[in-house]
């Protein structure tokens, strides 16, 4: 599971925090990369103007994507990931808190492979990060990079 970069999409610093020990807990040693808005993680996934996509950042084998995010939120965030044909097929995991069902709707109609409350209580998160670990980095078939 190390090998794979997963990109956390969050703006909470404490649920930042919460998922990175979670994740430290569950032995989940893949590399973290963290966004803290949605233009962060379109800039990190698609660079800038001036850059070639060989020049952009490996993509990730996950995206944890928040959708109440400064900027750009994380539904629009989707809708420009699934436009796009180098993100199209990555798997993105929404990670929310957010309890509103035009969200839920929303998330899966522009493509999200999954919908994940996070959970208030720590030990019940814990579980939550260890099962989105084992599923999609170890049990779950990846698409091959860059196709």
């Amino acid at each position: 599971m190390e090998n794979k970069i997963i990109l956390l999409v969050e703006d909470n610093p404490d649920d930042v925090d919460l998922t990175l020990r979670a994740f430290k807990k569950n032995n989940i040693a893949n590399s973290v990369v963290i966004k803290r808005d949605g233009a962060e993680a379109l800039e990190y996934l698609f660079g800038t103007e001036n850059q070639s996509p060989q020049e952009c950042n490996p993509l990730p084998a996950i995206i944890l994507l928040d959708i109440k995010l400064p900027k750009i939120d994380g539904i629009e965030v989707l809708k420009r990931l699934r436009a796009n044909p180098r993100t199209k097929i990555l798997p993105v995991i929404i990670l929310t808190s957010s309890t509103q069902e035009q969200d839920i709707i929303d998330s899966y109609s522009f493509g999200a492979n999954s919908y994940v409350r996070k959970p208030v209580d720590f030990d019940q998160f814990i579980e939550a990060v260890r099962q989105l670990g084992l599923y999609w980095l170890l049990l779950n078939e990846l698409p091959p990079a860059g196709k």
